[in-house]
């Protein structure tokens, strides 16, 4: 135990590199690398190249472009430092090299020496230095060489590189050599006329075409396509073709790839019948031949055959374009028999859990190969269009979505939201495959689709999406993919990706597009206020508040809206963690961006004020941060009680601070608060344009808010009582129907009976004084009929009058009172009662004199 101690001791000391080391250099050593601070800058690097130090030499070159872009010390630079540059670099290590390769590129890219004096010294160095030893120092010798070509002029490469070029290509030179002519071929080639390259090029290019090393070979391969543009389409199908056709059928597989994307690389210069005759066949018969093999060719087909089914689709029939609909559906099964599959399945679920596990190169090739093809499918989508997509690659799609290795699930996880935007109005469809990516246990599967949602769900919702118009329709719809959405957070969780996290809270956010209030009530917001507690990293409770504040400001429901505001000022305004106090301060801050002015001088101005109280000194630190952007809220003279309120807290804490950090911040604060001139509301109207436009917009949707759901409160309070009046109604005209019925009994036939209760009229019918409508009169006639049956006989001098004042008197008949209150037996007092009803009693005494008359 004390061993161990002891050794941990001496590691954590060996860890302290801020503290100095004694004894790190002697005297001597110090001495050595001391320089005469009198010296001038040329002086100094000539003396360090010449008796320096490996690291102070190094510097030297870093240096040199910086030397020479000084005008005063450049000729002395190019006549003393360059020369002993060049001096140091024969014997110069693999640091000083690659060091030199960065310099010399960038003297010409900055054009700090004329190019004639480049060519003299730099070039040279350049050239000679691309056959050293040292493979590293070669390759970025041979780097900065490629990169200058493009930078210098026709002459200047025909004369000095293109004639070394050609030598190193001849078969006497090493293989390292042979490489490095094949790249300086490809990139000389676009420099010069067609005649020049075939003449002097294109042998060189066709015999290392044919050379006896299979890397001279693919390397000259992948450098045909400019080759081929240089010399134009005549020369390529009869110089280039050939050869190509050639590499794509060599025994090695490293040619064969390099054939194929050479092929794909030139499709775009070939003419039709060069596709239809040549082409075509030869990429048939490849990818035939690499489906049978399954050897390292396969992978590269895969990956492929998207670029090479869009540049042939001009010129490919119907059956040929099904083929390469049936060839890439087998590549996207390549390997996954059952037993295979299973297996597969299994070893990725261990691998997800546990660690990465080895696997067989056969597997390997075979995941390439799907994850190739998955990577494809939007370019196949394109060549099969949306029309046929749902016979031909709909199921695919699918099963790539399912498929047992998560690399592979990941890939089309990562193309999702292309193939939702290229769908168009059938992307529908493809909802049962996105809620099973949704549920997926593999972080990178979640990656993949979280990352894009918000573009996916936008497709989904489409052209409604930007009118911020959805139908109850297509809310139902995406009614299974919101809680997938909201269950993949507990996948993403456990994990220590926080900006997932953030990436997937941020994205709440635009589900105020796709669901109903309710929904975002009662399911978005307890997981984005769970997440505001638990969440351990600050940028994921940003991005939950950040979430919530804009989902909050969509509830349709007053009620709602001030229950979770509420909620955020008792749970972290007043809670009891520092941290929640603190996160508190954060979400004022997304108030005042997301909210209007008064809004926030409503809800949050007083409560936050409050935490110059806090007993813990970062909280009060952080809320001076604030106060400036406080002041900048108040409007004077409506907020003068808010202003007096700003200026106690300030003093407050002016006086009462013993923190030195709080009491210098709040120092900065007051100067800042000094600076700020408080509105006036009669300047604000008119310089509304200027400073409250955006302020004005968000209070005008707040009070929006309010207003529609008053007016959906009285639009249900309407339909409530249509549904009680049409209940009365109901109830009204079942008891009209029993009068009806009862109406069949025939009535007496005495007159003084019928003029007795002329005027009455039935339940349902309302008359006022003066109305004669043929209606009304035509029901108290039958009104009258009915009641002067139900009279005792005999009754008709003595009781006529005060059965009149009866049904005058009742409910239903209160308009009736002043017509027929005072009718009488005689003649005279009916005509007289008559005249205050249009002609409908006049009628029924005629019919009573007739009677009489009888």
């Amino acid at each position: 135990m004390d061993k161990t101690t002891t050794s941990l001791a001496d590691d954590l000391q060996d860890l302290q590199l801020d503290r100095p080391t004694e004894g790190l250099k002697s005297t001597e050593e110090l001495e050595k690398l001391t320089v005469d601070e009198q010296l001038s800058d040329i002086e100094r690097a000539v003396y360090l190249l010449s008796s320096g130090q490996e690291v102070q030499r190094i510097s030297v070159i870093h240096n040199l472009p910086d030397l020479l872009r000084d005008t005063e010390s450049h000729d002395e630079c190019m006549r003393r430092v360059v020369p002993k540059v060049r001096e140091v670099l024969y014997v110069a290590q693999t640091e000083m090299q690659l060091a030199a390769s960065s310099a010399f590129l960038q003297i010409l890219q900055k054009n700090l020496v004329p190019i004639q004096n480049y060519t003299q010294t730099f070039l040279q160095t350049i050239l000679n230095s691309v056959d050293a030893r040292d493979p590293d120092v070669a390759s970025a010798w041979l780097d900065t060489l490629l990169d200058v070509i493009d930078l210098l002029p026709k002459d200047i490469i025909k004369k000095e590189i293109l004639n070394i070029a050609i030598a190193k290509g001849q078969l006497s030179q090493a293989v390292h050599s042979r490489l490095s002519c094949c790249k300086i071929l490809g990139k000389i080639a676009t420099k010069f006329e067609p005649f020049v390259i075939k003449k002097e090029i294109l042998p060189v290019v066709q015999s290392l075409c044919q050379d006896v090393d299979y890397e001279v070979r693919g390397c000259m391969c992948r450098q045909l396509d400019c080759v081929a543009r240089g010399l134009g389409l005549e020369p390529t199908k009869s110089a280039i073709l050939p050869e190509l056709v050639e590499l794509t059928n060599d025994e090695e597989g490293f040619v064969r790839t390099a054939g194929l994307e050479t092929v794909v690389s030139i499709l775009s210069l070939l003419d039709e019948d060069t596709c239809n005759n040549t082409i075509i066949p030869l990429v048939c018969k490849f990818c035939q031949q690499a489906m049978q093999n399954e050897d390292s060719t396969l992978p590269v087909v895969a990956k492929q055959l998207g670029r090479l089914a869009h540049g042939l689709q001009a010129h490919l029939t119907d059956e040929q374009k099904q083929w390469f609909v049936d060839y890439y559906r087998k590549l996207c099964k390549v390997g996954l028999s059952s037993e295979r599959a299973k297996n597969t399945k299994e070893a990725d679920s261990e691998q997800t859990k546990v660690t990465d596990m080895p696997q067989s190169e056969e597997d390997d090739s075979c995941l390439e190969c799907r994850k190739n093809a998955a990577f494809n499918f939007p370019a196949m989508f394109v060549f099969v269009g949306p029309k046929h997509f749902k016979i031909d690659l709909l199921g695919i799609f699918s099963s790539l979505c399912k498929d047992p290795n998560s690399q592979v699930r990941k890939t089309v996880a990562s193309g999702f939201h292309e193939v939702t935007k290229l769908l168009g109005s059938q992307v529908h469809i493809l909802q049962p495959d996105l809620i099973n990516l949704l549920k997926d246990d593999s972080i990178d599967v979640l990656r993949g689709i979280l990352t894009n949602i918000v573009d996916i769900l936008d497709s989904f919702l489409g052209s409604s999406s930007s009118n911020h118009t959805l139908s109850e329709a297509k809310m139902n719809s995406l009614g299974e993919v919101i809680p997938a959405i909201l269950a993949s957070d507990e996948v993403v969780s456990s994990c220590n990706n926080w900006r997932l996290q953030e990436e997937l809270m941020t994205s709440l956010a635009s589900l105020t597009r796709c669901c109903t209030n309710e929904v975002l009530y009662t399911k978005v917001i307890p997981v984005l206020f769970n997440k505001l507690k638990t969440a351990r990293a600050l940028p994921v409770r940003h991005a939950c508040a950040r979430s919530s504040l804009i989902i909050i400001r969509t509830l349709k429901k007053l009620e709602q809206r001030e229950e979770l505001v509420n909620r955020l000022v008792t749970e972290f305004c007043q809670g009891r963690s520092c941290h929640q106090r603190s996160l508190f301060i954060d979400i004022c801050k997304f108030v005042i961006e997301l909210y209007s002015k008064t809004f926030f001088k409503k809800y949050f101005y007083e409560v936050v004020l409050e935490l110059h109280k806090d007993p813990v000194p970062n909280i009060r630190l952080r809320l001076c941060s604030l106060l400036p952007p406080l002041k900048r809220l108040i409007k004077l003279p409506t907020d003068r009680n808010l202003l007096q309120q700003l200026d106690l807290c300030v003093r407050k804490l002016l006086v009462a601070e013993k923190d030195k950090d709080v009491q210098n911040a709040i120092k900065l604060a007051v100067e800042e608060l000094d600076k700020i001139h408080v509105q006036m509301e009669s300047l604000s109207r008119r310089m509304l344009f200027e400073q409250d436009l955006v302020d004005q917009k968000k209070e005008d949707e707040e009070k929006l808010l309010i207003e529609l759901e008053e007016k959906d409160q009285k639009r249900e309070e309407e339909a409530a009582e249509k549904k009680k009046g049409e209940k009365r109604n109901s109830v009204t005209s079942a008891a009209a129907k029993k009068g009806d019925n009862g109406s069949k009994i025939p009535g007496p036939r005495k007159g003084t009976k019928n003029l007795a209760v002329s005027g009455t009229t039935s339940p349902n019918t309302s008359t006022s004084k003066g109305s004669g409508s043929k209606t009304g009169s035509g029901t108290s006639k039958g009104a009258a009929a009915r009641s002067g049956a139900l009279q005792a006989p005999g009754s008709a001098g003595t009781s006529s009058r005060g059965s009149m004042t009866g049904l005058a008197s009742s409910p239903n008949n209160s308009g009736r009172r002043g017509s027929f209150g005072n009718v009488s037996n005689t003649e005279t007092s009916s005509v007289k009662s008559s005249k205050g009803s249009n002609g409908a009693v006049p009628s029924t005494k005629e019919k009573i004199n007739r009677k009489k008359s009888k």
